[in-house]
């Protein structure tokens, strides 16, 4: 199947899964899995490999799914496992306590929803949006705790600032492939420029939305606020004596760090043993283990080493689940990947490019919506853009940075079921799916149509 009914049976198979899960009570990875099988068959996906007319192998629909399992494993799986084990120890030795207690001088105890957005919005430019919020939700726990806001303002203002960041500036891989495929990669000062700029209207938009869902959604780790000050003393007071703020600091900042300094050396195209080293180091895996490590040391460092194996265990225990529906989620992207809706709507690019500015917003979101991954969204949208720019009338480096955010914006509209970061936000974020579809989802369709409004009046200045 290809074409237009296939796009309606894949709204139709978004819907049944969404029912699926939050009206049947039907487990997400059960869910998922079985949408993704009856829609790779209805695609027409082959059951069995297949050998094509050139002699390259076409996969089956089981390899297809094997491959959209394990790939999602391969990218997040250890990050998952590595960033939730810091998360652990923090709590554990009471390091998130006292960077919650920093967090709080900084921005005062009225602002901590704008905080997490911030801190977010910052620590995703070099660091992957999903990672991002593993390294950070230790924080965002202890800043429930310790000021009685919404959990699920923080989840969604957190999930924000990382989710803005993620499109719209490099060095994270997304935007500068995009910047690269549209002829603009010596710019990179450019579209990191605009990227900000450009991040202005989706971060309030973002912000005003979780300062609203979390008056009428509740998380399963929710404060209660005429407890607060009782239970953090209380907290406090079970560690006795919190951590320095260094020692609190090195397990999150360091690993940032490392990233920060792989993407700079890449910019910079260093080469030779140093730039490789650090390139090793700035890979998110090897990042957060050297993260792991500064954890480790601070765990021995408060006399609580005995406990490693337990947290670790724990840890393993609690990330398995999400594990499993993140990965679910890669193989309903591979699915979609593997089917013929993007050569048609490649196919059918022209038709839409007399929507200028919206024609690559609209695009962006489609692939997005189809098959989860924003990097995707980005890089495929960009390579069908760049024949159509003459035709968009956006020629000039600063025009053609536009089509870029604009991209960007697309590819953050909308997070759902197919989309790792959504179980990252859900799962870590104490909600259920069906919450998920309210804070997430609905955010990142707030924050997407906010940015391209944003960039069409940008696209009125900018000549």
């Amino acid at each position: 199947m290809t074409g237009l009914p296939l796009i309606f049976v894949f709204i139709v198979a978004v819907v049944l899964m969404i029912v699926m899960i939050s009206k049947f009570n039907i487990h997400p990875f059960v869910s998922i899995m079985c949408i993704s099988l009856v829609l790779g068959l209805i695609a027409g996906i082959p059951i069995v490999n297949q050998t094509a007319a050139d002699g390259s192998t076409i996969p089956g629909l089981a390899s297809v799914i094997g491959a959209g399992f394990s790939g999602t494993f391969s990218s997040i799986g250890i990050v998952i496992i590595l960033g939730a084990l810091i998360g652990s120890i923090l709590e554990q030795t009471g390091a998130a306590l006292k960077l919650a207690d920093m967090v709080i001088r900084l921005v005062g105890k009225n602002n901590p929803v704008l905080a997490m957005e911030l801190m977010g919005w910052v620590v995703s430019i070099p660091v992957f949006c999903d990672s991002g919020f593993v390294i950070l939700n230790p924080i965002r726990k202890a800043l429930v705790h310790r000021t009685g806001v919404s959990s699920v303002s923080m989840s969604v203002g957190l999930a924000t600032g990382l989710y803005i960041s993620h499109v719209f500036i490099p060095p994270t891989p997304g935007p500068i492939a995009a910047a690269s495929t549209l002829g603009i990669g010596d710019n990179l000062l450019i579209v990191m420029g605009m990227g900000v700029l450009c991040s202005v209207a989706p971060l309030i938009a973002g912000f005003l939305y979780a300062r609203h869902i979390g008056k009428t959604v509740k998380a399963d780790d929710e404060a209660d606020q005429g407890e607060v000050v009782k239970s953090y003393e209380e907290l406090v007071a079970e560690y006795g004596k919190l951590p320095s703020g260094w020692s609190s600091l090195a397990p999150i900042i360091v690993p940032i760090i490392l990233m920060a300094l792989s993407s700079v050396a890449a910019m910079a195209g260093m080469t030779g043993f140093a730039a490789d080293l650090i390139t090793f180091l700035g890979t998110p895996i090897i990042a957060l283990a050297v993260g792991t490590v500064f954890a480790a040391v601070q765990l021995a460092g408060s006399g609580k080493m005995d406990q490693f194996y337990k947290i670790c265990n724990d840890t393993l225990m609690t990330v398995g689940p999400i594990l499993f529906v993140t990965a679910a989620g890669g193989v309903l992207g591979k699915v979609i990947s593997s089917s013929d809706m993007v050569n048609y709507i490649s196919e059918h690019a022209t038709v839409l490019s007399t929507m200028g500015i919206f024609f690559p917003f609209l695009l962006s979101a489609i692939l997005k919506s189809a098959q989860g991954s924003s990097t995707v969204a980005l890089t495929t949208t960009a390579g069908i853009v760049a024949p159509l720019l003459d035709v968009l009338g956006f020629t000039s480096p600063i025009r053609i940075t536009l089509v870029c955010m604009a991209i960007g914006a697309g590819a953050m509209t909308v997070s759902h079921a197919n989309d790792s970061f959504f179980w990252v936000v859900t799962n870590f974020g104490a909600m259920t799916p069906e919450k998920g579809y309210k804070t997430q989802t609905m955010n990142t369709l707030v924050m997407g149509i906010a940015a391209i409004l944003e960039i069409a009046v940008l696209s009125f200045i900018f000549r």
